[in-house]
């Protein structure tokens, strides 16, 4: 199995934010514990299979969008070889390249059939095949959801299981700076791996996550006022 960058981010972050949502707007409402945990883990299951299955219908509706553009262009490669010929060369005319320099790059490209096409799918069509398979996209995607989304849960798991006499508030108070760092480091990952300044792709997603979360309390707050 391979997993991207993409899914895990996208899997992670949604995650933590969706789970620290539930458990802000559940405190927010002075809503008992337990709800915490109900919801908390209904939303991890349920919204992390749902987002697992979005992502593999649409990595795999992408992967046969592009296998359904090349063999059009396999057709008219193969077909229309003298218009597929000139759309070549006007593509490299327009970036700049110029008589026995513009004859030899078209005569390169269209020398290699694969070359050819994978230049008309890039260039004309504006699409770069991807070797990403729907399966692991739909895998990564679940499990970074659940183990980060599990995160902001974990202070009201030990609360419930060791029966601590903690007030739910000194559970939200963990709950929100576990958040954080995991916000913080999803963001720090991501800026490892893309070679991005790990404090700025830190902060940068714990403020995304943080507004949310903010967004989250507020309504689950102003909620508890109007029932």
């Amino acid at each position: 199995m391979r997993w991207s960058l993409g899914d895990f981010v996208y899997g992670a972050t949604d995650g933590a934010v969706t789970t620290f949502a539930v458990v802000a707007g559940v405190i927010g409402a002075s809503l008992s514990p337990s709800i915490v945990l109900i919801l908390g883990f209904a939303n991890l299951l349920a919204d992390g299979f749902s987002m697992a299955v979005g992502n593999y219908l649409a990595t795999k509706a992408q992967r046969e969008y592009i296998e359904k553009a090349r063999k059009r262009e396999e057709w008219e490669i193969d077909n229309l070889v003298e218009q597929e010929k000139q759309e070549i060369r006007d593509i490299y005319a327009k970036k700049g390249f110029k008589d026995e320099l513009l004859n030899e790059v078209v005569r390169v490209i269209i020398s290699c059939r694969k070359v050819w096409i994978d230049t008309m799918m890039r260039e004309e069509l504006g699409l770069i095949e991807d070797s990403k398979r729907p399966r692991d996209a739909a895998v990564t995607t679940f499990a970074a959801f659940n183990a980060v989304g599990l995160i902001p849960l974990l202070p009201f798991v030990v609360m419930f299981v060791v029966g601590s006499s903690a007030s739910p508030n000194d559970a939200f108070i963990y709950s929100v700076i576990f958040t954080a760092a995991a916000f913080f480091l999803v963001g720090g990952v991501k800026g490892r791996i893309v070679q991005k300044p790990l404090l700025r792709s830190g902060l940068s997603t714990l403020l995304v996550g943080g507004i949310a979360a903010a967004v989250a309390y507020v309504v689950g707050y102003l909620l508890n006022l109007v029932v």
